[in-house]
């Protein structure tokens, strides 16, 4: 398989070594330096292209491979909540094919699994509160982080009593906090931190006066991202339409 990658900084990086390691072709890197590769030879021969930027560039950055036929991997966050259904209708009526997901990780595929299925038994406990907290390195730029997004998406469409989530506070790099720990009955308190170069940890918290109950996914490094998003290439090739982690992890198992 002949990849485009599209954002060369560690997830690229990371995402080039499984690559090459599962006997797949690197033929174009693009990134904020050299854009206009987007019109290169070497991208047009690519099979499918792997998006990791930035929220701000990721929308543009899939455009330009839709009006390249290209199909795309994405894991850039931050944007998808905004151009969700634009990008399914383009999936749908002009024949692009996007694989997006929050989070690649196979174990948090899993983790998200257990989270649903925890958020329907708790349903009939109501003296269990949720609340979650994500923490990611310092140069993360959102926040919440998609997949505590995704995660509290999986909790709403569960638990009757939950209808939205409300972002929570943010431990910032510098030290200081932002963000207000007040939250609607109704609504899941996502909180952030930002410290050090960790990769990624989730926590989904039930709490009473009695005892809480804790779940916890940590990605020990980029690896299980990487893998992921090279397994969901793979899955892409062969396939047409607006895809995510469900379709990969059905294939899988």
């Amino acid at each position: 398989m002949k990849i485009a990658l599209i954002g060369y900084g560690k997830m690229g990086h990371e995402i080039e070594r499984i690559a090459l390691s599962r006997g797949h072709q690197i033929v174009c890197t693009i990134d904020i330096d050299n854009m206009q590769d987007f019109d290169s030879p070497a991208f047009a021969g690519a099979d499918v292209a792997i998006e990791f930027t930035a929220p701000t560039q990721a929308y543009s950055n899939i455009l330009k491979c839709f009006d390249r036929g290209m199909k795309v991997v994405s894991g850039s966050t931050g944007w998808m909540e905004q151009h969700s259904q634009e990008m399914k209708d383009l999936c749908r009526d002009k024949e692009n094919t996007l694989f997006w997901s929050s989070n690649f990780s196979i174990g948090v595929a899993l983790f998200s699994k257990v989270n649903n299925y925890l958020a329907k038994l708790m349903n009939g406990y109501p003296m269990y509160d949720v609340t979650m907290s994500e923490t990611h390195h310092i140069h993360k730029l959102d926040a919440p982080s998609g997949t505590a997004i995704t995660l509290a998406q999986g909790i709403i469409e569960n638990l009757d009593r939950k209808t939205g989530w409300s972002k929570g506070t943010v431990l910032n790099a510098d030290g200081t906090v932002s963000g207000t720990s007040e939250c609607p009955a109704d609504c899941i308190r996502v909180d952030s931190i930002r410290e050090g170069e960790i990769a990624g940890i989730h926590e989904i918290t039930y709490d009473s006066s009695a005892d809480f109950i804790k779940i916890l996914h940590y990605a020990k490094d980029r690896s299980g991202l990487a893998l992921g998003a090279v397994l969901a290439a793979e899955y892409t090739v062969s396939r047409n339409g607006f895809l995510t982690m469900n379709d990969l992890m059905d294939s899988l198992s």
